[in-house]
């Protein structure tokens, strides 16, 4: 290939890439947006027999993950289940009787608060709720 041939098509793929990145904006703009599908406001999570003392269970609520736990007390507690520091999923540390986030050591109460570690602030709650013989988790936090 010569200079002449590599320079046009260095300037044709330039020119392509930039009427490319002029255009995708009114293109987006043109198309419809895409559906998202609406984030629920209650989540059944179970029975109570299926939580013993102690017990927790990891759920997808809408598009993020819950953590709900029965304490050593029989006490329900509902969290979103992702680190703010990262974006790790947390655990229940039924030993230690706390929530932790193994990525980086972030400790947090039931409460949601962040106790140790490097999470700026604390988990979001949510509120519990048994009806009957079911666990309800709503949206609206605690």
């Amino acid at each position: 290939m010569n200079r002449k041939a590599f320079l046009n098509l260095a300037m044709g793929a330039g020119a392509a890439g930039f009427m490319g990145s002029m255009f995708y904006p009114v293109l987006r703009f043109l198309l419809p947006a895409e559906q998202t599908e609406a984030e629920p406001d209650i989540l059944k999570v179970g029975s109570v027999a299926d939580f013993a003392d102690g017990f927790s269970k990891i759920l997808k609520f809408g598009r993020s993950p819950v953590i709900v736990i029965r304490d050593l007390k029989g006490g329900f507690h509902a969290l979103n289940a992702t680190c703010t520091h990262l974006d790790c999923i947390v655990q229940y540390k039924k030993d230690e009787d706390l929530i932790l986030c193994a990525c980086h050591n972030g400790k947090y109460d039931l409460s949601g608060k962040n106790i140790s570690g490097p999470p700026p602030r604390p988990l979001e709650r949510y509120e519990v709720k048994v009806q009957g013989t079911d666990v309800l988790v709503f949206r609206k936090p605690a």
